[in-house]
């Protein structure tokens, strides 16, 4: 029997195939970080694309709002798939959809088309991106991983304010008088260079593993297709509309197939089915406690980036340029920790993901303190975006490790698709909580009533962090 050092990665070595770990962690991060740029580098463009396409407020929000409701929706029947195609063929063959969807979207003529590649590009994500977690999981071992860990969250971090950047960057720009369309065709030429390269540093799928015969949870994947749905375009669609009855009722309704699905699973697994999630993953020691820290760091990173957005560049004027540039600071932090933080004295390990959250909401409360005059906060705001990325970093990356720590092999795939879709639908719900509250609490124009709204929202993302600290804490004791 062989061993492998814990500072080995684990890499297949099939015949003709370039296996460098760092380039196979460079060419599934790069496709993460494509994925969760589109998830933003659209917002930018919106009201260019609302004035060429003559689009209604409900098509652009579709336009918008299509891409992250197919991928959280199909996010863990992607990471399925993985199991029973072999996550080479899911990632590549996800990447493709993705890729033609981006190019069918920049050449769109009209909303209707555009709405549905949106669509068809949202599940090409997801099929893509369940994968990288699962790569990691099963080619990195030890501090390889750890360190391949604190790559990926570094991609998450930096995503977000790359996206409003590069967007502002493309359409500024307006490459060959195409305008908007560069937001969609920059994924083509890079897409394309990531099949060429992922078909060849990949590891082969093997044929022999024993979760291929697990089959597909037809009738769970309905019912959380269904679950999702519901639960995620009221969060995208509500505030828009005023938040009708049907936004409510929808919430109720998901609410009830959740349970429904957890039932359902509960059952076939019980009768020795093979059902959508393993429920021996949701009993790995920690996993409860890390979803919940994980949909917190996201809701709060993400009600973070949108409110403090819609404030730069709603009342203060800022271009969209440099309304990403200064999230900079904190994306950069929060790259550099998650990078780092396994090298920190020993002692401090424990209070990490607890020390984190409480300096998230020290930031937080910070940045809506600095900017409460109206003003541009000065350099004391980039001191607070600073805290407020440390605390993110440090919440989330030791928290994402932990998880996935004991994961075993044959359960990559399942703890990868509850992992990605808890960050996804931990953003949807802090965009829509934390914009719900600032553009309620906006009743005064102007950039005074503005910062008034920002500071009680950055006083309910300090309270959500501390919410983070102190119900994993409980949760732990229990």
């Amino acid at each position: 029997m062989t061993t492998t050092s814990p500072e080995t990665p684990l890499l297949s070595k099939a015949p003709g195939t370039d296996n460098g770990p760092r380039l196979l962690l460079a060419v599934v991060l790069a496709a993460q970080f494509m994925a969760l740029l589109d998830t933003f580098i659209v917002n930018v463009a919106a009201p260019t694309i609302r004035t060429e396409l003559d689009a209604s407020g409900a098509g652009l929000q579709l336009v918008i709002a299509g891409y992250t409701i197919a991928y959280a929706v199909l996010l863990i029947t992607g990471a399925r798939l993985g199991d029973l195609l072999g996550h080479r063929r899911a990632y590549l063959g996800g990447l493709l959809l993705f890729t033609a969807a981006s190019l069918a979207c920049g050449l769109a003529v009209g909303t209707g088309q555009l709405i549905a590649f949106r669509l068809v590009q949202g599940a090409g994500a997801a099929l893509m991106i369940p994968q990288v977690l699962s790569l990691i999981q099963r080619n990195f071992t030890g501090e390889g991983r750890v360190r391949a860990l604190g790559a990926y969250s570094a991609v998450l971090a930096t995503g977000a304010a790359a996206g409003q950047v590069v967007g502002g960057v493309l359409v500024s720009a307006d490459l060959f008088g195409a305008s908007w369309r560069p937001v969609f065709l920059v994924n083509v030429p890079i897409g394309a260079a990531l099949l060429v390269l992922g078909a060849r540093v990949l590891p082969k799928d093997r044929r022999d593993e024993p979760e291929r015969a697990r089959g597909l949870d037809l009738p769970g994947l309905v019912l959380l297709a269904a679950a999702v749905s519901l639960f995620t375009v009221p969060l995208v669609l509500g505030q828009e509309q005023d938040w009708p009855l049907w936004s409510w009722l929808s919430l109720a309704v998901s609410t009830a197939l959740f349970g429904l699905f957890l039932a359902y699973e509960s059952r076939l697994a019980g009768r020795g089915g093979a059902p959508l999630i393993a429920p021996r993953v949701l009993r790995i020691p920690g996993m409860g406690r890390a979803v919940l820290r994980i949909a917190v760091v996201m809701a709060v990173n993400a009600g973070f980036l949108f409110v403090l957005t819609l404030h730069v560049q709603g009342s203060l004027g800022y271009s969209a340029l440099r309304a990403g540039l200064m999230f900079a600071p904190t994306a950069l932090v929060f790259g550099a920790v998650g990078l780092t933080w396994r090298r920190w004295p020993a002692g401090l390990q424990k209070m990490l993901v607890a020390g984190g959250f409480t300096l998230t909401a020290l930031g937080s409360a910070a940045v809506g303190a600095v900017l409460r005059d109206g003003g541009d906060g000065g350099p004391w705001m980039y001191v607070a975006f600073v805290a407020v990325g440390v605390g993110l970093s440090l919440a989330f990356s030791p928290t994402l490790t932990g998880a996935l720590a004991t994961v075993e092999p044959q359960d990559a795939a399942d703890a990868s698709g509850l992992l990605v879709t808890v960050t996804q639908l931990g953003q949807v719900i802090g965009v829509a909580v934390f914009g719900t509250l600032f553009l309620n609490r906006q009743t005064v124009p102007g950039a005074q009533g503005s910062a008034d709204a920002l500071w009680v929202c950055a006083l309910a993302l300090a309270a959500a962090s501390i919410l983070g600290a102190v119900a994993g804490l409980v949760h732990k004791r229990r």
